[in-house]
């Protein structure tokens, strides 16, 4: 368990690193293996921060009534997925099987996301994962377990 002393100052670090890092192993172990990373050859790990607040539209430089000018909405994928998406085109050659959080500071949100190399001898003979090595961009289908929850019930 992350003590929140600990957390804050990886946060701090966190900060200055590149948007879209990859790492080499979790940072809540438990909660990545719950979400299907094993540590073997083909999985990837990737640490993301995505800033915190809703979506703001460009404003409007034509002829319109102020009231039709609305540039705050909320958007209809909540920031995990957002994140995810990201990543996803970052690591083209990796297909993304699920993401949790690992902390915020006053304006970013952090994510781990975890990746699955699909051409992988040693994921495509693994009997318990290899059933991704048959899916195309998953990510941007809503398929993962956070963009799942944002799909509507019809």
């Amino acid at each position: 368990m992350v003590t929140r002393k600990s957390s804050k100052s990886n946060v701090i670090k966190w900060n200055k690193e590149a948007v879209v890092k990859r790492i080499e192993r979790p940072t809540n172990l438990g909660r990545a293996r719950a979400l299907g990373y094993r540590a073997k050859q083909g999985f990837v790990l990737a640490r993301t921060r995505i800033k915190k607040g809703g979506r703001k539209r460009p404003k409007i430089r034509k002829g319109r009534r102020p009231k039709r000018a609305g540039r705050f909405f909320t958007t209809a994928q909540s920031l995990q997925v957002i994140a995810e998406k990201r990543v996803s085109r970052k690591f083209p050659n990796l297909e993304v099987l699920n993401s949790y959080y690992v902390g915020e500071s006053g304006t970013h949100k952090f994510y781990e996301i975890i990746l699955v190399d699909t051409s992988h001898p040693v994921i495509k003979s693994d009997r318990k994962i290899k059933w991704i090595c048959n899916q195309r961009r998953r990510v941007f289908r809503g398929l993962t377990s956070a963009a799942k929850k944002s799909r509507s019930r019809k």
